[in-house]
């Protein structure tokens, strides 16, 4: 049994009315709580944003270019994934080196790169600006230094560079194209599970992961595959010409990669060298100007925002697809 003794309930009016006066009183002192946490937290919004734009006035989806009127090295960053959605795509890329190629003082374009690669198309679309930019400004070099990693799209665009430097550390190559996939057919008819596709079109669902791929449609993939690997072998050699030693070594372009040092010996890289040294040692001119384009801090906080949003509202509503 417990000790405890029950509470008494009111007696008469006088008692209702001072708890209800009690209950009304913390309401209110529970709103003027919520106000001014929302005050102080849109202070601090502001606050931030403020902070922003005294610090990023000429970083904000633009280049740091801001008229230099000395000579100079053009500095472009491929950094990262190179993808339409991603950092290093070719919008920025471009316009960055369409700043870089054409300020009055650069003497020359440097690449800094280091990028697992990424789409073929995006590479292809910087890499033919550079190709267009160079017969347009033809008194300017450009020079590729990879850092860490420069294989596969990012290769592709370095090819694209007068000279390529690496260090000899640096991973360098993969010259191939992939396209990769899961298959569930087996794992389904275990679990007697039936797939129902509605489709207008023979191969129209040719992807599907819980149907098996006919050898026609395999072969079409293939051919494409196919297709785009001998672009990119085509603008590797157009970009690096006898220097290759494709001959002597036919699986250059087989889809391996290798050490900095070891794509100097196949010709996949001219020498040994930092942004920094190849800017004093090659170019000449050790002041380095970046002209990257950068995200807008903006922009990228309330797309993060929206995100967030979007997948909340998401899962309250029970929907489980991924926002992209």
């Amino acid at each position: 049994m417990s000790n405890l003794e029950p509470v008494s309930k009111p007696q008469n009016e006088k008692e209702w009315r001072l708890i209800e006066k009690l209950v009304m009183s913390l309401q209110a002192e529970q709103k003027r709580d919520r106000r001014w946490r929302i005050f102080f937290r849109l202070l601090g919004f502001g606050y931030l944003l403020l902070m922003l734009v005294l610090f990023y006035p000429t970083r904000m989806g633009t280049t740091t270019d801001t008229g230099i009127t000395t000579e100079h090295t053009a500095l472009v960053d491929v950094k990262g994934v190179i993808a339409n959605d991603a950092e290093a795509n070719a919008d920025s890329l471009s316009t960055a080196l369409r700043k870089a190629f054409e300020a009055e003082h650069s003497k020359a374009v440097l690449l800094r790169i280091n990028s697992p690669g990424g789409s073929p198309v995006q590479s292809n679309y910087v890499y033919r600006e550079i190709r267009r930019l160079k017969d347009k400004h033809p008194e300017k070099k450009v020079y590729a230094v990879i850092t860490d990693m420069g294989a596969s799209g990012a290769y592709y665009i370095a090819a694209a560079a007068d000279e390529i430097y690496v260090d000899p550390s640096s991973i360098v190559g993969s010259i191939g194209v992939i396209m990769a996939g899961f298959g569930f057919t087996d794992a389904i008819d275990k679990l007697g599970i039936e797939r129902r596709v509605l489709t207008s079109g023979d191969n129209k669902a040719l992807l599907d992961p819980f149907a098996p791929m006919k050898d026609e449609q395999k072969e079409h993939f293939q051919a494409m595959l196919d297709t785009v690997h001998d672009e990119f072998i085509q603008a590797v050699k157009a970009g690096r010409g006898d220097r290759l030693q494709s001959d002597e070594h036919p699986e250059l372009f087989s889809g391996l990669v290798w050490s900095g040092s070891k794509a100097v010996e196949l010709g996949l890289a001219d020498g040994f060298g930092s942004p920094g040294s190849v800017a004093r040692e090659i170019i000449e001119v050790d002041k380095i100007v970046d002209y990257t384009v950068v995200p807008n801090p903006f922009e990228r906080w309330f797309q993060g925002f929206g995100v967030s949003v979007g997948k909340g509202l998401g899962q309250a509503l029970g929907l489980n697809a991924e926002l992209r």
